[in-house]
């Protein structure tokens, strides 16, 4: 399949494949230094939510870019072809997007972010110590533009 047939802007399937992913992997860059994290989230259907430490590498460098690329995958399984190792391939979906992560700080507002990461992996609204958040620091990441790709078993 061509690259160009697995690509998607559809947002219930973008929306369906973050939903379903376990990881998001956050891309951050300072100058010619790139780096890339995986991390726990949630997703509101229009921006995304994480946690970090107080202090660490990541808060460097959102500290002085905030513009952040991002990546989910799903439903990843090795094709194998037993004639021929050079012709394996993956069924996959994923996700790829752009956008800006902002700190939040308003205990409303962490609050709703701290919910959603929790209500990704509860899979329901869960309720969750308030005083916790000051232990630790909530990002919202607004999305600017999302791809996804689907290779699917039966057609990959």
């Amino acid at each position: 399949m061509s690259s160009s047939k697995k690509l998607t802007r559809d947002h219930a399937q973008i929306d369906r494949i973050i939903r379903s992913s376990q990881v998001v992997r956050l891309g951050l860059a300072i100058a010619d230094e790139p780096y890339i994290v995986p991390l726990a989230f949630g997703y509101d259907g229009g921006a995304l939510y994480f946690h970090t430490a107080r202090e660490g590498r990541k808060l460097d460098f959102l500290a002085r870019n905030p513009r952040v690329c991002f990546e989910f995958e799903t439903n990843v399984h090795l094709l194998r072809d037993d004639s021929n190792p050079c012709r394996w391939s993956f069924a996959y979906e994923s996700v790829i997007g752009y956008g800006r992560a902002d700190e939040l700080v308003e205990a409303t507002a962490k609050a709703h972010g701290m919910g959603e990461v929790i209500r990704h992996y509860a899979g329901a609204d869960r309720p969750f110590p308030l005083e916790g958040l000051t232990e630790v620091r909530l990002w919202r990441v607004t999305i600017d533009a999302l791809t996804a790709k689907r290779s699917p078993i039966s057609q990959a």
